[in-house]
């Protein structure tokens, strides 16, 4: 059941969001070549403790196969898209990191994402970036009263594939609110006018991720977790917390 949040209710979610704005935050001060991502998995928890929340990515495991997730995020290195785990693995001068966040306060989940490259970018990979939040920023826009999921998907795919890039549609956006997932879900590519319609209260997670070779096949590590682009080329991820209001969007993890 798809349940829409009061604006008191939004305004919990709101801080939630904030101490996700908080991690990312820490996260990218610290990021750079010669850092552990455990490190950065270990700054992220502080933010978290500091601000006395939890992580809905620690000990999740949406399947009976799926081993419970170790970290508190989600940190995904050049060809891993989605779902990388916070390993020993030191950051190199020009990889691409998508750092994928999430915390409950108070009951109320807020989760977002990012993606920049680590110490000399390289040109093609702030391309990627810069379509990505394109493409995020045309979700966003289209998250209205009136308008409905596919309109969202097909800004979203719209824009990801004028920039050549790879989209899977296995995983997306989704519902937030209690719990880290919840319906609807927000495909990153549909056909506008199609879907759920959008009411005030409705609260999202939009959450564009591209695969730089123009291929949308992925595959999965034996971990269970790590999702890479088949072909080898890099990924992009981003995600904003997203609140339908009758004032147009409301971005619940913007930073404070």
């Amino acid at each position: 059941m798809i349940e829409l949040r009061t604006p008191g209710e939004l305004d919990a979610m709101r801080a939630a969001g904030a101490v996700v704005a908080d991690m990312h935050a820490a996260v990218r001060a610290l990021a750079a070549p010669g850092v552990r991502l455990t490190q950065l998995d270990a700054v992220a928890r502080d933010v978290l403790s500091d601000a006395g929340a939890t992580s809905p990515f620690l000990g999740y495991a949406p399947l009976s196969t799926t081993p419970p997730f170790p970290g508190v995020l989600c940190l995904s290195v050049n060809d891993v898209a989605l779902h990388g785990i916070p390993t020993p693995e030191v950051l190199d001068d020009g990889d691409l990191l998508s750092v994928d966040a999430g915390a409950v306060l108070d009951g109320w989940v807020g989760d977002a994402a990012m993606t920049y490259p680590i110490g000399t970018p390289r040109p093609e990979d702030l391309e990627l970036v810069a379509t990505t939040e394109r493409a995020l920023a045309a979700g966003i826009a289209a998250a209205v009263v009136g308008n409905r999921i596919g309109d969202i998907s097909a800004a979203i795919g719209a824009v990801g594939r004028a920039g050549g890039c790879g989209i899977n549609t296995d995983q997306g956006g989704h519902g937030v609110g209690r719990s880290m997932h919840e319906p609807p879900s927000v495909p990153n590519e549909g056909r506008a006018g199609r879907g759920v319609k959008l009411r005030a209260g409705l609260v999202i997670a939009i959450e564009p991720w591209f695969l730089a070779g123009g291929s949308d096949d992925y595959t999965v590590d034996a971990d269970g977790w790590t999702l890479r682009s088949a072909d080898g080329s890099r990924a992009a991820h981003v995600e904003h917390t997203v609140a339908v209001t009758a004032d147009g969007p409301r971005i619940l993890t913007a930073p404070r």
